[in-house]
């Protein structure tokens, strides 16, 4: 039996013949590119296109496989696609309708997005948190510029253009100077009084500058402080250069009726400068303290000791042998491990401390020294004998008050002017030689007295710093005077405190009539301006009673006979001193402005005179640690930073207040 085969007409050709006849294997193809990113299905990834001959844009009615390079006709669908890759690449999986690399190669949003103009509220937001960061992280100008913080900046806010250094060195830094300075001149103007304390220092390239800081307690009795301005000083530093500076200074800030008191170190210059510029003085005592220790370390016998241990740190310094034996030997007797320290020669505590951390690794120094690989380094550093060990435990014990004092007035967040007096007092009395005295103990004590005693002689210093003491609970008892001397002080108190008084009642008394004038009617306000020869203006009749009837026995009528007289201020002053005295005294632990916060409704007028007195700071450390901040900013390579730059990078720095997150 015959069976016929079917043939297939025209127009339809199965599929399979039709894909067939569409591919063709095209040769010397030229690249293939992939497919726009608009083109979603995941076939995509093995399909391409072609550029059209002698032209640049694709063609778009052939897609080409890129595993077999056969074009394949396109008409907007990718069956025939699909088919193709199942028919002669079967391992390729094509379960996944859309390619998963498509959203990485998609356009980013910040790509589509313009940049943040300078002047919208979070551009400024930015550039001044990127101007903080300069001033309170102490960074360079050119930290704008570095590459790592440019990255950063851009992924963290990629619309955000960063400014160059010249705008944040021209605009950024000086606008938030002005700004900064403009808040402390305004809290400044709300103060009882105000005391500066300043000093000099040299830069790295060889400017001389001097530091202003101000102090004063606030409306909150909070122990405040601003580094006001960091000024160059091209002249010799004469008493009369620094007392023009020191008057600039008050009239550029408007604190010329604050009462204004100068702290400086004992130099005759800033002596001579306080006198010409009519200021009153005051005289740090760390540098008191600083003078009295270094006689002392200038005796023979102390400076012998010094100079032994001093050759011995010295030598681990620069020995990387004999440190890491000294190492070993800290671990092995047990001892914490730490370097030795070297003194440095402007400041006596270094010295101090370079002796007492030798002392706490004596052992293990002794052991690294008569080592045999450090001997065989070095023969000719030997360890001290039991005479210089001996004298350096009787140096610590004798000047570990000094430096206790030393720490404890370098404090900032306290009242120390009220301290000077009771630790002077204190600091003599312990250097008092005594019969058990080594000769070297006695040598020292005697040179440290001899030169503190010296110190605060006058009798307006005195009184000053008496004065200091019985404003502080602490020490209001004085109980390092002479029963004489209290009786003194406290009548200076009960005076000033009188004045106090005397002062407020006018000042009340102005207001009122001030008021008075401006409350009473037209034709009162102008009774001076008024015809003498017309009628009198009318009296204004009083209304009350009871003076009718009692007021010829009560005084009414002019007469204070039998009425009872009101307290002079003397008197009240009097008798709030002594309230003040009964009340008991404050711990040394404690804070006395928060005793003062806390009781200054009950002696107003001596809370007055506290805040004159406690916000007097007892040493001019404060303008000293610009020092170091300063070093931090004028480096070796920001030498040629200028002056007004260094200034304000200083003042920021000190007074900026950036929110903690």
């Amino acid at each position: 039996m015959l069976r016929a085969r079917v043939v297939p007409t025209a127009g339809k050709v199965g599929q399979e013949d039709v894909m067939e006849e569409a591919e063709n294997v095209v040769e010397n193809c030229p690249e293939i590119k992939s497919a726009p990113l608009h083109f979603k299905s995941k076939v995509w990834e093995h399909f391409g296109f072609v550029t059209r001959p002698g032209r640049t844009d694709l063609d778009m009615a052939k897609a080409v496989c890129k595993l077999c390079r056969r074009s394949l006709s396109y008409c907007g669908n990718t069956t025939n696609l699909s088919f193709h890759l199942v028919r002669h690449h079967p391992e390729v999986k094509t379960d996944q309708t859309k390619r998963p690399e498509v959203k990485a190669r998609q356009q980013t949003l910040d790509g589509t997005m313009c940049k943040l103009p300078q002047s919208c509220d979070k551009a400024k937001r930015v550039t001044t948190s990127i101007g903080q960061y300069i001033c309170k992280d102490l960074r360079p100008y050119s930290a704008v510029e570095g590459l790592g913080f440019r990255n950063m900046v851009y992924n963290l806010e990629p619309r955000y253009v960063i400014p160059s250094r010249k705008f944040f060195a021209g605009t950024v830094i000086p606008g938030m100077y002005k700004e900064t300075k403009t808040t402390i001149r305004e809290r400044l103007s709300h103060t009882e009084r105000v005391a500066l304390s300043c000093d000099a220092w040299t830069s790295r390239a060889t400017d001389s500058y001097v530091t202003i800081t101000a102090h004063y307690i606030d409306e909150d009795w909070s122990l405040c402080s601003h580094v006001l301005q960091t000024r160059t000083m091209p002249d010799c530093h004469t008493g009369a250069n620094l007392a023009v500076l020191l008057q600039e200074v008050v009239q550029e800030w408007g604190i010329a009726e604050k009462n204004v008191v100068v702290v400086t170190d004992n130099a005759a210059n800033m002596e001579v400068a306080t006198n010409l510029g009519n200021f009153e003085h005051v005289k740090c005592f760390a540098h008191a303290l600083n003078l009295a220790s270094q006689r002392t370390m200038k005796l023979p016998s102390v400076a012998r000791l010094l100079g032994r241990v001093r050759r011995i740190t010295s030598f681990f310094h620069r020995s990387p042998l004999a440190s890491r034996v000294l190492e070993d030997k800290q671990k092995l007797l047990g001892l914490p491990v730490h370097k030795l320290i070297t003194d440095v020669v402007t400041r006596w505590n270094s010295a101090f401390e370079m002796v007492e951390r030798f002392l706490e690794q004596q052992a293990a120094v002794t052991a690294s020294l008569l080592s045999p690989e450090v001997r065989r380094r070095e023969k000719d550093i030997s360890t001290l004998t039991e005479m210089d060990i001996s004298n350096a435990e009787d140096f610590i014990k004798a000047m570990k008050p000094v430096k206790v004092a030393t720490c404890v007035m370098s404090d900032e967040t306290h009242p120390t002017l009220s301290l000077i007096a009771p630790l002077q007092a204190q600091l003599l009395q312990a250097t008092n030689v005594n019969g058990n005295d080594s000769q070297f103990v006695r040598d020292m004590k005697e040179a440290f007295h001899s030169d503190l005693s010296k110190r605060y002689a006058s009798e307006v210093e005195k009184n000053k710093l008496h004065l200091a003491s019985a404003l502080d609970p602490r020490f209001k008892g004085l109980p390092f005077l002479s029963e004489e001397q209290k009786l003194m002080t406290m009548g200076r108190l009960t005076a000033e405190a009188a004045g106090a008084l005397e002062q407020h009642a006018d000042s009340e008394a102005d207001a009122a009539d001030q008021d008075l004038t401006e409350g009473a009617p037209e034709e009162t306000r102008n009774l001076d301006n008024c015809d003498p020869d017309g009628p009198p203006p009318p009296k204004r009749k009083d209304s009350c009673a009871l003076a009718e009837l009692l007021g010829n026995a009560f005084g009414d009528d002019g007469n204070t006979s039998g009425a009872a007289s009101e307290k002079s201020a003397l008197d009240r002053a009097k008798e709030e001193v002594k309230m003040y005295q009964g009340a008991p005294c404050l711990p040394l632990s404690q804070n006395p402005l928060v005793w003062w916060k806390q009781h200054w409704h009950e002696y107003p007028h001596l809370a007055q005179l506290a805040k004159c007195y406690l916000c007097i700071p007892g040493t001019s450390v404060s303008a000293e640690r610009v020092f170091s901040t300063a070093g931090d900013i004028v480096t070796a390579q920001r030498s040629c930073l200028k002056s007004e730059h260094v200034d304000q990078l200083l003042f920021l720095n000190k007074n900026l207040l950036v929110p903690k997150h």
